[in-house]
């Protein structure tokens, strides 16, 4: 029963904040009210109206609503989600258009577990969505998840990947964004020991953290400040009674988006500042910036314990994918087993979170691979979310990938003789 209780307590510390919010607008919208002006009162309805909505939208999982798609002949097609796998973490889903020709480009987008949901890559998979025959991999809340189905650690997600590939064909091209990089880097080696025609196309890697140590940033810097006891002690819990999930251990979502805020927080009371003001003016709407920004990143998940510590203490801490010595199953996998499958690594000047030179060193790795089939790409003035989401990822680098895709759509040659000059 260890930590049920203080992960209760923050449900109940959540549902209060929002029983509060709905209290005072709905106290504050009571007509009476209205008998005189009180600006006093138009405030406290928008700190309620606003308070509310962002202290229910922290439980739920947020939907694709994705627009229809212009194609050919300029006609609209309705996106329609189909699973394909379907697994107790994770399914792997398909964004289907009724009617439209089939489009040779198939990409797998590998969504971070990291705190949000697979939707927080909607604008890169509307991006995509015209020009690519698009799947992603959608996992699911460890707190809806029963303790009968056990454990997911790093290496159940990377055999997860390794069979979302398998069951797509040699004809994927794999996009990875941001913390499964190394992961997904990993599945591809693997397969190219155990599965070689299993292997994809291409491997785009976007801002991940292959080697923490090539450039230091706030979060590396707490990976290797904190043991793993401490980590155990402070951040694991267990699923309260009220989820399907009770007693599974979690790194849950609730804790997490405590320290997502921390890291900005006078940034984040500015923006909840500003917005009450706006409403108690009349001035905000349902699906302004803030409200569709918010409602996204204040949607969080929690996540198992084995792969919330395993991620820290094997890609961060001991540096097995960086040193090469990472092991699947009990089975070492070795990087320099990929030989056909081209890589292009994609990083942002001003990235704060996977600082520049931490991706790049998936080239290094590389040792097999021949330097036509290795591409990388540093974008200025770009930040982690705006490699795969902002307008950088949409003007600049989203093109890149594509041609880089189209470059490499055709079966890989075997190989002769291997390549042993590492990437500069």
């Amino acid at each position: 029963m260890k930590y049920m209780m203080t992960y209760d307590l923050m449900e109940s510390a959540r549902n209060t904040n929002q029983w509060l919010g709905a209290t005072a607008r709905a106290f504050a919208s009571y007509p009476m009210m209205s008998l005189a002006a009180n600006p006093a009162m138009d405030m406290l309805m928008a700190w309620g109206e606003v308070t509310e909505r962002s202290f229910a939208r922290m439980v739920v999982k947020p939907d694709w609503n994705l627009p229809t798609v212009t194609c050919e002949k300029g006609k609209d097609h309705p996106v329609v989600i189909e699973t394909v796998l379907k697994r107790p973490f994770g399914d792997l889903i398909h964004f289907t258009m009724p009617g439209r020709t089939p489009s040779k480009r198939k990409v797998l987008v590998v969504a971070p577990m990291s705190g949000h949901y697979a939707t927080l890559l909607r604008k890169t998979v509307i991006s995509l969505l015209p020009d690519c025959d698009v799947y992603i991999t959608d996992w699911h809340n460890a707190r809806d998840i029963p303790v009968s189905e056990g454990k997911f650690d790093v290496e159940d997600y990377t055999l997860y990947l390794v069979d979302f590939m398998r069951e797509l064909g040699p004809d994927i091209h794999v996009m990875a964004i941001c913390q499964p990089v190394p992961l997904a880097l990993a599945a591809t080696a693997y397969l190219a020991e155990e599965d070689p025609k299993a292997q994809p196309r291409s491997l785009t890697l976007i801002g991940g953290p292959v080697d923490p140590e090539a450039n230091h940033t706030e979060v590396t810097d707490f990976g290797r400040s904190v043991t793993m006891g401490q980590l155990e002690q402070t951040m694991i819990q267990r699923v309260g009674f009220k989820y399907a999930g009770v007693g599974r251990t979690v790194y849950p979502g609730l804790l997490q988006l405590s320290s997502f805020i921390s890291m900005n927080a006078q940034t984040h009371a500015d923006a909840f500042r500003d917005q009450i003001i706006k409403t108690a003016k009349g001035e905000a709407s349902e699906h302004d910036k803030h409200n569709a920004f918010y409602d996204e990143y204040l949607a969080v998940m929690d996540m198992t314990s084995e792969f919330y510590l395993s991620t820290v203490e094997r890609i961060f801490k001991n540096r097995d994918i960086a040193r090469n010595d990472f092991t699947v199953a009990g089975r070492k996998v070795d990087m320099g087993k990929i030989t056909t499958v081209a890589v292009k690594i994609v990083e942002g000047e001003e990235d704060d979170i996977s600082a520049p030179g931490q991706c790049l060193a998936a080239l290094d790795l590389l040792t097999n691979l021949p330097d036509s089939k290795k591409a990388s790409h540093l974008e200025p003035g770009a930040g982690h979310y705006g490699i795969f989401a902002g307008g950088s990822w949409r003007n600049n680098i989203r093109p890149l990938v594509l041609d880089f895709i189209d470059a490499n759509s055709e079966a890989p040659k075997k190989v002769k003789a291997a390549n042993k000059n590492a990437a500069a």
